[in-house]
């Protein structure tokens, strides 16, 4: 039974198409993966179906009564609100139901007789409904959620805005199994979460009955969890089935199929070409020149998609620091409370750490620390000598109007425009990329900006907070080749094993430190 169908499907943004005549259908029990590179187009479809987004055309039909649960990477959760406010979002339907019930009440004492049977209906009708969903069990089913996901030790009453982005994706999730819906529809659900609930997620969708689409660059995981691969190229959305590795397969195959064709096609063309200019002036071979100039005409000519430009990232090595980068002692992090008992750690010039640990034990503010952006609660923190110190942030909070040329020539305004769009384009961004405002790009493509910058500042020290997120995998594969290059000392927050392990020298457990148990 089809879930959704989508025929027909164009959209862009100005003079830069997403989709052309694109078409789509999601069967019960489907569990598939969105794949692409970045920028393709993979949340924006998403915010199609969901009608955030309306296309230039085509039709997007949804089958009747159907329930759709949608994790956004974008989406922003109000100040003021707490932890438990938005996990009861979930059930928001029935406490308007509740209020419908309480409002039919207060009406009974002065409706007439034939007023009062209908209202008695109504009342009838919204108890039956409540009952049905649990209603009256909303509380001990929210503590059960927010128990398996750790939320608990979060705190229900915890302002979202307070929390770190994994926390922030936790709650999201939470309030998504408690709605249950007929189909999920995941973005990049991974980005921000730890280890332990990335396997969490795993089990639960791999148990899920229901249908779901999901958007990922973490192979390992898709790869566990999908049956079905629609793929984003080219403006093209095509299916296959089976997980990501037996897409890539057939994938490969089919690209060196259609390129095959292609090569023989153009010799074809110009043994043909080649023919008409040498006998279309003369009598006797005239007709035959035109049979074969039909013979072009007519000819349904292969074209090959122009290749996505893969990135390629190369940190400029600073001048060599002194011996010691980095020294804590007794060092206590925090905000008004702490979270870490004190720390004292060494981290001499050359060494590649990562740190890793669930999120909210103060990863990233142990980095905000280190640089001085955020005040220590106790102890001290001594920077080495000659130290160029490059800042990956896990996230950019804003609506940046600027365009990604802009963005990059405030950091460096000695360049040329050349050497401006050259940089840009090394870290695997299109013309139509670079002209554009960084607020319309995808996280990948914004990801893509901010590494820019960071590759043309002559560093001998990076810190970086979840450089991943949103990366596709050429992205990656580019950026940990580019790490594994880096002569200089690294300090990386990261939830993927098989990225660091590879990178890094040492992995340092934060949870060792922390005051939080999460």
């Amino acid at each position: 039974m089809s879930i959704l169908n989508v025929e027909h499907l164009t959209h862009g943004f100005g003079d830069r198409a997403i989709f052309q005549d694109v078409s789509f259908r999601l069967l019960k029990g489907e569990h598939i993966g969105l794949v692409g590179a970045n920028g393709e187009g993979k949340s924006t479809f998403l915010n199609i179906v969901t009608n955030k987004l309306m296309p230039d055309e085509g039709k997007i039909e949804w089958a009747k009564n159907v329930q759709i649960g949608y994790l956004d990477q974008h989406t922003v959760l109000e100040k003021g609100m707490s932890v438990g406010d938005v996990l009861r979002s979930a059930f928001s339907r029935l406490f308007d139901l509740e209020k419908r019930m309480n409002a039919i009440c207060d009406l009974l004492g002065d409706a007439s007789m034939e007023e009062m049977e209908a209202l008695m209906d109504e009342l009838g009708t919204i108890q039956d409904t409540l009952t049905l969903h649990d209603f009256y069990v909303i509380d001990a089913k929210i503590e059960e959620v927010a128990r398996a996901l750790g939320l608990l030790d979060i705190g229900l009453e915890r302002d979202v805005t307070d929390l770190s982005g994994g926390q922030r994706t936790k709650v999201l999730l939470a309030k998504l199994l408690l709605q249950k819906p007929d189909i999920l529809l995941l973005d990049e659900p991974t980005n921000y979460l730890d280890e332990e609930h990335i396997a969490w997620l795993k089990r639960y969708l791999i148990d899920y009955e229901n249908a779901f689409i999901l958007i990922s660059h973490d192979i390992p995981f898709l790869n566990e969890v999908i049956n079905i691969v629609y793929h984003m190229e080219n403006q093209e959305l095509n299916r296959y089935v089976g997980d990501y590795t037996h897409f890539q397969e057939v994938y490969a195959v089919k690209k060196a199929q259609l390129e095959a064709a292609y090569r023989r096609q153009q010799q074809e063309i110009s043994e043909l070409k080649d023919f008409v200019a040498r006998n279309k002036a003369r009598v006797s071979t005239r007709n035959m020149a035109m049979s074969r100039q039909k013979k072009l005409d007519k000819m349904d000519v292969i074209e090959l998609a122009a290749e996505r430009p893969k990135p390629e990232f190369h940190f400029k090595q600073g001048r060599t620091p002194g011996k010691s980068i980095i020294e804590t002692k007794e060092l206590v992090i925090g905000y008004e409370e702490p979270l870490s008992r004190p720390v004292s750690l060494t981290v001499e010039r050359g060494q590649k750490i990562a740190l890793t640990g669930a999120n909210g034990i103060g990863k990233t503010t142990l980095l905000k620390s280190i640089l001085g952006l955020i005040p220590s609660l106790g102890g001290s923190c001594t920077l080495g000598e000659n130290l160029l110190i490059g800042y990956f942030e896990q996230e950019v909070k804003g609506n940046n109007r600027t365009t990604c040329i802009e963005e990059l020539w405030k950091d460096f305004p000695s360049y040329s425009q050349y050497e401006i769009r050259s940089a840009l384009a090394k870290c695997g961004l299109t013309t139509k990329h670079i002209e554009s405002q960084v607020r319309v790009l995808s996280g990948g493509e914004q990801a893509k900006v901010r590494l820019c910058k960071l590759v043309n500042k002559e560093t001998n020290v990076l810190l970086l907070d979840e450089p991943t997120n949103h990366l596709d995998a050429d992205a990656k594969d580019a950026l940990k080749r580019a790490l594994i290059e880096y002569r200089g000392t690294i300090l990386l927050i990261c939830h993927e094993p098989e990225f660091y392990l590879d990178v890094v020298s040492q992995v340092w457990d934060c949870s060792r430190w922390t005051t939080r148990i999460l």
